[in-house]
């Protein structure tokens, strides 16, 4: 007799942040990618407030 288990079709999904987590090089590039666009954004603020010369 087969087991219920086997071959079912309809398998349970991998969630969303699940497959996010595992993949490493996507880690790698959030990581890599982030801060360099925070401290671009933070670069241009302080470009922004400097004051003009008279």
């Amino acid at each position: 007799m087969a087991d219920p288990d086997d071959n079912n079709p309809d398998e349970e999904r991998i969630p969303a942040m699940q497959s996010l987590l595992e993949n490493p090089f996507l880690l790698l590039f959030i990581g890599v990618a982030m801060p360099a666009v925070f401290y671009i954004i933070w670069g241009i603020m302080e470009i922004v407030t400097v004051p003009i010369a008279p």
